[in-house]
């Protein structure tokens, strides 16, 4: 029965049982009249207020047991509430936390790009300082030679000088002799003079008795007294000529000894300019190997910048595309009755590298061997790695130690260079970013996946199917699919549908040859024992 409406009708049984029940105190107090007592004792009689009252008790206790339970009810819903409102507050605060790491690592990287602009700006500057102060090198060693080619002309000045002086006491030395030469002759004109004049005078009393030798002796005497003359007239020009020498040497011997005066100052100033040169060649070095250095750290703080600065899904899957290598293998036995048996398989990979060398990647199951017990005996394996146009043989087949069913093949670096594709590195921090970008190699998916630590399982990471957000492409996570760090880095390969190989280094459990026969390695045996390792993976690794 419904509880409302056995309510209703406890209420109206209550409200009838009061009604009919009520005592008439009038004639309780009555007293005037006899009183009857009755005898009778009924038996078996049903008393209906017993059966009302034992009715509502049951309606009673199943209300207070149906308030009870709601009681429990609502305290079981207000400690559910409470602990979701705990877990939703929480879930609130690490998502302030992380909102507040995400503000946090975008100012950083603003900083770091206005920390990377400004090392940029300061580069620009002080390149223009260098060329600058090379520029004015230049000028200072132009300057330096115009001087040099000054002091080599004052040089040519002062020889020149030199030589005249020369020659003018050569000339002054002639005049002297010259000169000392027309005075003896002076002397001896005089000498004669009077020698003359005392024949002259002896002779007077004579020359009354000869006046045609008079006459001859006094024409000599003229003539020798003009010569005379002559001869003092030359001394007059020679010491007039020797006082202009003079002042010529004076002048000369002056200009030298300015000419020495300048051709020192200009030693000087061409040492010192040299000096200064040097002292700016050196700081022009200085300043050269500050740029260098500063060119360097600016370069590590925007390569630490990019390295930090995660990339888009879009960009990984982008760049792959552009860089992916295609190897084609080829695998031939000896069948039933003699016939040939071959198998072909071809897949897209990617070029890694650890640092030292470089491999191509790649997933046994896209090759021609399969990991099964018993193996097949293949006799012939070959296998060669297309891009565009460009063709390279692959020369052996390494099964990875860790994993054998990730194989990978050595890379010459003149194979890299002729087939020009990227080479991947290693991601040397694979735990930086939670979530990582999974690309289908084959099937061309791609998208930014969530990846968990699993202790049970080292070297391994666990693809967190429960949170696939930002899928392209038909999305079936399989083996041989390849996983890139958010920084375009490898991390690694997925071993199975679950699990992805991370690959520090590249060390091998076995190794096939390629291009040559292979009857005598036992392929078989080498392939049932691999398969036997992977058979002691535990069961999530299978």
């Amino acid at each position: 029965m419904n509880r409302t409406i056995l309510i209703v009708i406890c209420d109206f049984l209550l409200v009838s049982l009061v009604a009919f029940s009520t005592v008439d105190i009038n004639k309780v107090t009555d007293q005037s009249g006899p009183r009857q007592v009755t005898l009778d004792i009924a038996t078996n009689q049903v008393d209906s207020s017993k059966d009302l009252a034992a009715v509502m008790r049951l309606a009673l206790e199943d209300e207070r047991q149906n308030r009870d339970a709601l009681l429990g009810e609502l305290t079981k819903t207000r400690g559910t509430l409470t602990e979701r409102e705990r877990e939703a507050q929480a879930l609130q605060q690490e998502l302030q936390q992380r909102e507040q790491r995400a503000q946090s690592l975008q100012q950083e990287l603003q900083q770091r790009d206005q920390q990377a602009q400004t090392l940029q700006q300061e580069l620009q500057r002080r390149q223009q300082l260098a060329q600058t102060l090379e520029q004015e090198l230049k000028q200072r060693e132009q300057r330096a030679r115009t001087l040099e080619q000054e002091l080599a002309a004052r040089q040519e000045e002062t020889r020149r000088l030199q030589q005249e002086q020369a020659a003018l006491l050569e000339k002054e030395t002639a005049l002297r002799q010259q000169q000392a030469s027309l005075q003896q002759q002076y002397i001896v004109a005089q000498t004669n003079l009077q020698a003359l004049s005392q024949r002259l005078q002896s002779t007077a009393n004579e020359a009354v008795t000869s006046k045609e030798q008079l006459a001859a002796m006094e024409a000599e005497l003229r003539r020798r007294a003009e010569a005379a003359a002559e001869l003092q007239q030359q001394i007059a020009q020679m010491a007039l000529s020797n006082q202009v020498v003079l002042v010529e040497k004076q002048r000369l011997a002056g200009q030298l000894q300015v000419a020495e005066v300048e051709k020192r100052h200009a030693t000087e100033q061409v040492v010192a300019l040299r000096e200064q040169v040097q002292v700016e060649r050196e700081e022009k070095a200085k300043l050269v190997e500050g740029v260098r250095t500063l060119a360097s750290s600016s370069t590590q703080i925007v390569q630490e910048i990019r390295d930090s600065r995660p990339l888009t899904p879009n960009t990984i899957f982008n760049e792959f595309v552009s860089n992916r290598v295609q190897v084609q293998f080829a695998a031939a036995r000896s069948g039933l009755l003699g016939a040939d048996r071959t198998r072909q398989t071809r897949t897209e990979m990617a070029l890694v590298t650890d640092g030292t060398n470089t491999y191509a990647l790649c997933h046994v199951d896209d090759t021609p061997l399969t990991l099964s017990n018993p193996g097949t005996d293949w006799e012939e394996l070959g296998g060669m790695l297309i891009r565009e146009t460009a063709l390279v043989p692959a020369r052996t087949l390494s099964f990875h130690l860790q994993d054998p069913r990730i194989v990978f093949m050595p890379v010459t670096a003149a194979d890299v260079e002729k087939l020009g594709a990227k080479v991947y590195r290693i991601s040397t921090d694979p735990f930086k970013f939670q979530d990582a970008v999974l690309v289908g190699a084959r099937e061309g998916y791609y998208g930014e996946c969530r990846f968990e630590i699993d202790l049970t399982t080292p070297n391994y990471v666990r693809l967190d199917r429960s949170v696939l957000p930002g899928l392209f492409g038909k999305f079936n996570p399989s083996r041989g699919d390849l996983v890139f760090s958010k920084q375009g880095e490898l991390l690694g390969m997925m071993a199975n549908s679950s699990y992805c190989l991370m690959l520090p280094k590249f060390d091998a459990i076995a190794t096939f040859r390629l291009g040559e026969s292979l009857r005598a390695e036992r392929t078989g045996w080498t392939l049932a024992a691999l398969y036997a390792t992977v058979q002691q993976f535990p069961t999530k690794l299978q």
